[in-house]
This record gives structure tokens, C-alpha cells and sequence, in this order.
């Protein structure tokens, strides 16, 4: 916050970047924070420094920070003390929006929302002109929602255009033109989305079914006996995460990722392809310490709990991608640690690209023919040798191959 006039005018959002860092007083930090909380009309963001960036600041002890070499000073943070402290001083539920962000909601009902969103993102409805189209709409939302739509989720103009016909008399003709296949399997992921946000809500304590956004509780009317019976459910469903046994189940048994001795891997557009239980591990580490930004693959460990998000920019273009960053989580002690390669000249990459995704991906093919090329041509005879670049290298140029984009060919001899 920055007022060189002194004005202090109250904000929809206010955003509190990197300020409660650098104050060296404990009691004006939280002053600080105070102060940002009664302007706030929506929503404050909070932003600060953390733990695992100490080694990248040169200075010394003083007092809860550091005394940099600029006679600056700095408090860090770890992964959930920043939430658990916004938490504390605003007495309301946080969210912890990415590694050293926390969002403080004024109206609980959109912390709500906003987690509902990163669950099951709204759907758009299509453009409509006429009733045809304004029909065509809801059939389109039937076959993503696996419901009917109420009319309080109706767009206006929608609701104009079908205002002549009765909601017997819609269902019907939204049943006779929907694909059954494609309602059941969206109903069925609704069902496993609904028990996963409540799974979720628990941790905050789980408040009467008003209390959820609209979509929720339609959701909860439409796939559920009733509320009680979904939070048995969901509850259930988080009991699970505890029982080492039936995480390696879950994992051995997922159609996307890669299993292996210790983890399952899977690339971030193959998540929600994962068992209900392995998504609710995942956004279980991300609401406790936040998910980055920049991820290509997450790891989910089964011996012990942790949660890693590596990040791998060239995943889809380098048939070999190389490790960028790792950020990584234990949900035993909330810990977090971050890793940059970006200065590295022997980074970790990737083999096998296929495996981290579902079957059914578009690039699998193309993935595993490559891959197919690689074991013929003798290049994982030693596994422990090709996990880095060097390695990896070195064992191109012992079988005489080369890549071009995702072609092995024989390596061309300059003579």
C-alpha cells in the first residue's frame, strides 16, 4: 500500500505486496495488515517473502529476519505461517493462492466460490439468438454439468428467450436432443468434483448447505440423497488419503501418469484424469502451501505425504524437456522447498513422455513411437546414466543417434 497524498480510500481489492516483509516491527506489521483489512471491500491479497528464498539474500540475524546488505530488512515466512498469520489477524478463512500469496475474503461466500472454481471451473453458455439456440444452451449445459440447469444459473437473455415454455416442458426437450453417454459421465465427474470441494471444506470447517455456492448445492440436490449423505462421503473419501495401501492402489490403477517405487507423476493436463483421491491429495498441498504458477508435472508421493510441481517449459516442444524449477511440499510438517535449475548446465530431464499422460492424449502416439525408437536403438541400457543432460548426451553419441524434434536418427558423421 503506497498513499503519498495520506488518502486511504476503501478498495474492492487491495493488495498488500511484499510489505510485511520488509517491516521490522512485529506490532506494525500487524498494524499494517489491520489496516489494509478495513479498506478491504472484496478481497485483500497478501504477498511475501518465503523461507526457501533465504539462501538468495546476503545478510544477517535481526531480530524475527534478516539485515540485509543494503540495511534493509526482511521477514520470511514459511510455507503456511503466511495464511495461519492473515488467518489470525483478519479472523477469517484464507486461501493460499500460490506459494507467498494468501487470499483474505470479506464475504465467505466467495472464498467459497473461488475454491469451487478451481475445482470445476464455470462453464461458458453458448451464444443464443432464438429459442432453438437458447435450447441448444442448455442442452450444452446438461451434457457438461450432468443436470438440468435451474433458472437462477440462467443468463438473462436465456431466460427470455424460454420464458414461454414450462421447466416440465424444457427438461423434456433438453433429454430428447442431449447425449445420454456424455450426461452420465459428466454427472458421475460432478458427483467426484462435489465430494472432492467438501473433502476440502472440512479442513475450514464445513458450514450448512447455504452456506455453499448455488452450483454446489444444485450439484448436491441432483447426484446425492442429501447433504448428510455427501459429507459422508467426502469424509470418507479424506479418511482414504491416510491409508498408505490404498494410495498405491489409486496410483497403480490411474489411467494417467507414471507409477514408479515411490511416486506417481502426472502432467498437469492429465490431472483431472486422475482417481477423486489422488485430486484431493493434490489441492490438499496446494491449499496448504499454495500451487505455483509455472508447473508442468506434479509428483504425488505414496511413501510418505508430499506433494512436488515441476516445472518443465518445453514440455510439449523438446522430446527430452528439461527441469526448470521443482517446488515441493510435505503435508507431515508443511515444509516447503524451491529448486532452480535456471543456472544449471546439467539439468534433469525427462524420458518417456507418454507415460505422464492418459492414453487417450492427442501426443501419446507421437511420444511413445520416439520413445519405442530410443529403446531399440539401446539408449536406457543404463537408466541411471541418462537423467541429465550430460549423461543423456553421452549415451546419444555412444549409439551413434540424434534427435530432430521428436525423430531419433542416426547421429551424421562430419568427417
Amino acid at each position: 500500500m503506497h498513499f503519498p497524498d495520506g488518502r486511504r480510500e476503501a478498495a474492492e481489492v487491495v493488495l498488500l505486496t511484499y510489505v510485511l516483509n520488509v517491516i521490522e516491527d512485529p506490532a506494525e506489521r500487524r498494524e499494517t495488515l489491520l489496516r489494509a483489512w478495513e479498506l478491504t471491500k472484496s478481497v485483500l491479497v497478501v504477498s511475501a517473502r518465503l523461507r526457501w528464498e533465504r539462501n538468495q539474500i546476503k545478510g544477517t540475524e535481526y531480530g524475527d529476519g534478516i539485515l540485509t546488505q543494503r540495511r534493509t530488512f526482511q521477514h520470511l515466512y514459511a510455507a503456511g505461517e503466511l495464511r495461519d498469520y492473515v488467518e489470525e489477524a483478519t479472523g477469517v478463512r484464507c486461501v493460499s493462492a500460490a506459494p507467498g500469496i494468501v487470499y483474505a475474503f470479506k464475504d465467505d461466500e466467495a472464498r467459497l466460490s473461488y475454491l469451487a472454481r478451481q475445482i470445476a471451473p464455470d462453464g461458458a453458455w453458448l451464444a443464443s439468438e432464438d429459442t432453438a439456440s437458447a435450447i441448444a444452451s442448455v442442452v450444452d449445459h446438461l451434457e457438461q454439468r450432468g443436470r438440468m440447469p435451474q433458472l437462477e444459473e440462467m443468463p438473462q437473455p436465456i431466460i427470455s428467450l424460454l420464458g414461454h415454455l414450462r421447466p416440465v416442458e424444457l427438461k423434456r426437450l433438453a433429454v430428447q436432443a442431449a447425449d445420454p453417454v456424455k450426461v452420465e459421465r459428466s454427472a458421475e465427474r460432478g458427483a467426484l468434483d462435489t465430494l472432492q470441494f467438501l473433502a476440502l471444506e472440512l479442513f475450514h470447517g464445513r458450514g450448512p448447505v447455504t452456506s455453499l455456492p448455488l452450483p454446489i448445492q444444485l450439484d448436491i440436490r441432483a447426484f446425492f440423497p442429501s447433504y448428510t449423505e455427501a459429507c459422508q462421503r467426502a469424509d470418507r473419501l479424506l479418511f482414504k488419503l491416510r491409508d498408505d495401501a490404498y494410495i498405491r492402489r489409486a496410483m497403480n490403477g490411474s489411467i494417467a501418469g507414471k507409477f514408479t517405487a515411490t511416486a506417481l507423476y502426472v502432467h498437469r493436463r492429465a490431472l483431472h484424469r486422475v482417481p477423486t483421491v489422488l485430486r484431493l491429495y493434490e489441492q490438499c498441498a496446494s491449499i496448504a502451501a499454495g500451487r505455483p504458477g509455472e508447473w508442468s508435472v506434479v509428483k504425488l508421493r505414496h511413501q510418505g505425504r508430499g506433494v512436488s510441481w515441476l516445472d518443465y517449459p518445453e514440455f510439449d516442444t523438446d522430446p527430452h524437456p528439461r527441469l526448470a524449477a521443482s517446488y515441493a511440499v510435505d503435508l507431515k510438517t508443511l515444509k516447503s522447498s524451491f529448486t532452480s535449475y535456471a543456472d544449471s548446465t546439467n539439468r534433469p530431464l525427462l524420458h518417456r513422455k507418454h507415460e505422464f499422460l492418459a492414453e487417450d492424449d492427442p501426443d501419446v502416439p507421437k511420444y511413445r513411437r520416439l520413445t519405442d525408437a530410443e529403446v531399440r536403438a539401446g539408449l536406457y541400457e543404463s537408466p541411471h546414466l541418462i537423467g541429465t543432460e550430460e549423461g543423456w548426451n553421452r549415451e546419444l553419441v555412444r549409439c551413434e543417434r540424434e534427435l530432430r524434434g521428436h525423430r531419433l536418427v542416426r547421429r551424421t558423421i562430419s568427417t
